[in-house]
């Protein structure tokens, strides 16, 4: 892998982690392209994935900050038995609830990480993301013409963050964008927009973290090579400025415009790759 290809894919990481539009789709789309083979590639995209793990950082510091704060209060709280009895969610500060919401989140995708092996088979079939890209936006058509709530994330119950997690459990399918599933499920389920984009970004933390865990065997088994230090480096910068300003471009979008563009691409570049793969 060339420096300069290593930028394409970590602009396209960037790009897609946060756009509601499928990174994973559009990772394995470009490799069946170079036709490498995936364990080649799969240091590369551990470090591009940390990458836009630093880009939500950097944007929802001050909630990630009250989210560090929040567990270690817990804790000291679980310990001086503050937590127990009625109102729990009453005796939580933000920072706290947000930790809790996230943990909550996250168990849906706990059992569904046995089925890793399976979706790595589906990343190498260009037709089935394809029509993955197609579904993914058609979800998001449907999800622009859903009335929105009302609520925030500090008026929130326990109970919604484990709904909108079950929506993130379609989103390890290459072609299904994580983010399009979660922001969907949290208008679904009552937040108003700019908070179901901030929920869904958030719920990428332990996500994004999950996934690498899960990979770090095969990372250092595979190792990376000299040759590829400086196309990581390269790919990982592009994919923190990039999945900067992807997130800062759709709190815009969903403050002020419609996902409908983002549902028009997918399914553009679904039929065009299943058009690809039937011809080729």
């Amino acid at each position: 892998m060339t420096v300069a290809e290593a930028i394409i894919f970590g602009i396209v990481q960037g790009i897609a982690e946060f756009l509601p539009i499928s990174s994973s789709g559009h990772l394995a789309l470009g490799h069946n392209l170079f036709g490498a083979e995936e364990s080649n590639y799969l240091p590369f995209d551990v470090l591009l994935h940390l990458a836009t793990l630093v880009a939500v950082c950097l944007v929802y510091y001050r909630d990630v900050w009250l989210i560090i704060k929040g567990f270690f209060t817990l804790i000291k709280k679980l310990f001086t038995g503050r937590l127990f009895g009625k109102g729990l969610r009453e005796k939580l500060n933000y920072g706290e609830k947000l930790f809790v919401m996230l943990l909550i989140a996250t168990i849906p995708l706990i059992p569904i990480s046995l089925l890793t092996d399976k979706v790595e088979n589906i990343q190498k079939v260009t037709w089935i993301i394809g029509l993955l890209l197609i579904i993914n936006g058609l979800m998001l058509y449907l999800a622009d013409k859903m009335n929105t709530g009302n609520d925030d994330i500090k008026k929130s119950d326990l109970q919604k963050p484990f709904y909108i997690g079950l929506f993130q459990v379609i989103g390890i399918l290459p072609g299904i964008s994580r983010s399009g599933s979660t922001i969907t499920g949290g208008l679904f389920f009552g937040f108003n927009r700019q908070d179901a984009v901030k929920f869904s970004f958030l719920m990428s933390i332990p996500a994004i973290l999950g996934a690498c865990v899960l990979e770090l065997p095969d990372f250092f088994s595979t190792g990376i090579s000299t040759e590829m230090i400086k196309p990581c480096v390269a790919g990982a910068i592009s994919a923190v400025i990039i999945g900067f300003l992807a997130i800062k471009l759709l709190q815009y979008i969903a403050k002020n415009k419609s996902f409908g563009i983002f549902s028009i691409y997918c399914i553009f570049i679904g039929i065009t790759a299943i058009a690809f793969d039937l011809l080729k």
